[in-house]
């Protein structure tokens, strides 16, 4: 009989950041170097599972093309089971867990099955991603606010959001919103913010990151042109036009267009 306690069934729920492994939290390296099993995403960095501790599982449960994608309540279902065979389980996830990342949805999964719960923050691709080609979210003269939306709701439908944010004129970042942007593009027109400054960034904040920018009419062209995917994220507002070529990043700014162009 061994002598050890059972393991302490918990969650910890910890934020990659928005891409760059060196945005990572401190704290988010202590837990992943004291988690017991480790599920990961596809948005999370793999070079953040250096950290993991040697003999502790990672098991990939996110979507990516070409492989088998965990539907939600899998996922629920094999943190409670992780956490109840191994102990600490730590749910990695890409940027912040509760900027439309389900963190405190499979939290409460686990509390109402007796797991203790804990949640690390990461660092917003809603900010960083912006923030990493030069646009603000706010910006004095240009915007006092900003929001957050979604484009895409759990039945992959367009969010209401999108056509909310559209009456507004602060900034709007838009995630998971590259497959709608055709609707996009009418609903904020139809608002009267054809000609309104824009952006798309893909990537954000690594290497390989790359931007168009221009006009809310021209966006899907553009992005065409540029043949950028997914992930990325829309921003539409005055501070796109603070977008800026910085030398050490070419590969951002290659298909940096002007408004100028379409003026």
């Amino acid at each position: 009989m061994s002598n050890f306690p059972p393991p302490v069934p918990r969650l910890t729920v910890l934020g990659a950041g928005p891409g760059d492994p060196e945005l990572f939290t401190l704290k988010g390296v202590r837990v992943l170097g004291e988690a017991d099993v480790v599920l990961y995403d596809a948005l999370a960095n793999n070079d953040l599972l250096g950290y993991v501790r040697p003999g502790a599982p990672q098991i990939f449960v996110g979507k990516r093309r070409g492989l088998r994608s965990y539907h939600q309540d899998e996922i629920n279902a094999l943190i409670v089971d992780s956490a109840r065979q191994h102990g600490h389980v730590v749910r990695l996830k890409g940027g912040d867990p509760f900027v439309f990342g389900r963190g405190r949805e499979e939290m409460l999964y686990a509390e109402q099955h007796g797991l203790r719960t804990d949640y690390v923050p990461g660092i917003s691709s809603a900010v960083a991603a912006a923030g990493s080609v030069g646009i603000p979210v706010t910006h004095r003269g240009s915007s006092e606010g900003f929001q957050v939306v979604t484009a895409t709701t759990a039945t992959g439908e367009l969010s209401a959001a999108v056509r909310e944010a559209a009456r507004s004129r602060t900034t709007t970042v838009i995630l998971m919103g590259l497959s709608q942007l055709g609707r996009i593009v009418e609903i904020f027109s139809q608002h009267g913010q054809s000609g309104t400054p824009a952006a798309i960034v893909q990537n954000g904040t690594l290497p390989a990151a790359r931007l168009v920018t221009g006009p809310v009419r021209e966006l899907p062209m553009r992005a065409a042109a540029a043949g950028i995917g997914a992930p990325a994220i829309i921003i539409i507002g005055e501070v796109a036009r603070l977008a800026t070529a910085d030398a050490a990043m070419p590969a951002v700014f290659s298909e940096l267009l002007s408004y100028a162009e379409v003026a």
